[in-house]
């Protein structure tokens, strides 16, 4: 997408951040610009490449934009990009992602040729050696991963329901996998399913710069979890965002994609309520939530998650006035007709190519979220 990430908050009570600021862009694209160096996007389309390069619209990473917590010996010395230790790869899951990330980290995609027989199988061609990089363990080959898969992974609701992280970690490591990257697993026990090392990434300090920009007083605020599941994530959003206080939804789930609000643990009278997902699927958790904080007193809403599935009728539901803004990152690719007017799409380029660059150089990778 043409979305491009924010600086990234390493604390509440510190404006110093590991994700490098923006300038704006000096031509016309097709996004709204809200916010200083913040982009909405209207639609998806691939990136213009030179000699093989994606070519972005305006200037990610300078030697004058660089944080010191970003540095790490790949920026000591300069980047080569003709480098061979490290080659990017992207499969068909979200491309556009992936050439951000190789522009972030200063290298090129490696070629490779994807194509499908009749009957939908998918056929992969590698047109040089390297070190493969997958968004979704669709095909993979060889060495390391990059795992976004929130709608297959740890969404057990009751006992005796098949595991399909157990699954899909033990297709993974019997491809070749020796490490994996994955991205706001639903459920953090996953981990344990794999038998090679994984790093866990959260994407919250996108969003919570996003946040920080926005100028609203700590006084404010109230973080609010949807559920009690995601009680652990909200809390820690919460300590991050100045230690705003936090809020509980209490629902009943009985199915798949059903829920019901049942009360509101918190306070949230007069406040802006930032309410926090790993994901957002069908929308009816979030929208019904949404709704009892309305009837709470809540002044404004906003809608914040990592991965936007947005199954229907999630769009109608996240669009109905609800809320003041849904903020999501480009974990999954947003289609156009998903589209709608209080939308936001930030991207994670910086934060993966930042954790894929320190993982290869061993470097600390935990000292970005201090």
């Amino acid at each position: 997408m043409a979305s491009m990430a924010l600086r990234c908050l390493s604390s509440s009570s510190s404006s110093t951040s590991f994700c490098p600021t923006f300038a704006p862009p000096p031509r016309s694209l097709p996004c709204r610009i809200s916010l200083p160096f913040t982009v909405k996007c209207n639609g998806s389309e691939p990136l213009e490449t030179v000699n093989g390069r994606p070519s972005l619209p305006f200037p990610i990473l300078d030697e004058h934009s660089q944080p010191k917590l970003m540095h790490s010996r790949r920026l000591e010395n300069s980047v080569n990009t003709s480098d061979t230790r490290l080659k990017l790869f992207s499969g068909t899951a979200n491309l556009a992602l992936a050439k951000e990330v190789a522009w972030y980290m200063g290298i090129e995609l490696g070629k490779v040729k994807i194509s499908r027989f009749a009957d939908g199988e998918i056929n992969v061609q590698l047109k040089e050696s390297m070190l493969v990089v997958e968004h979704q363990p669709k095909l993979s080959l060889q060495s390391f991963h990059i795992l976004d898969m929130p709608e297959q992974i740890g969404r057990q609701t009751q006992g005796r329901e098949s595991l399909a992280a157990k699954l899909v970690a033990n297709q993974i490591t019997a491809a070749g996998a020796t490490r994996v990257l994955a991205c706001d697993l639903h459920s953090g026990q996953s981990m344990g399913y794999f038998d090679i090392p994984i790093d866990h990434l959260y994407c919250q300090p996108v969003i919570l710069d996003y946040l920080a920009r926005k100028g609203i007083a700590s006084s404010d605020l109230v973080v609010v979890s949807p559920d009690v599941g995601g009680v652990a994530r909200a809390r820690a959003f919460a300590k991050k965002l100045s230690d705003a206080p936090l809020a509980i939804v209490d629902k009943r789930r009985h199915a798949h994609n059903v829920a019901e609000v049942m009360n509101l643990i918190g306070d949230v009278k007069g406040k802006v309520a930032v309410m926090l997902d790993d994901m957002i699927d069908t929308a009816g958790t979030i929208t019904k939530g949404a709704e009892l904080l309305h009837e709470e007193g809540a002044r404004e809403v906003y809608a914040c998650c990592t991965h936007a599935v947005f199954s229907p009728p999630a769009i109608e539901r996240l669009s109905s006035g609800c809320f003041q803004e849904v903020i999501v990152t480009n974990t999954i690719p947003m289609a156009v007709k998903n589209l709608f007017p209080q939308l936001t799409v930030l991207s994670t380029a910086n934060l993966l190519g930042e954790t894929i660059w320190r993982i290869h150089d061993d470097d600390s990778v935990s000292s970005m979220f201090q």
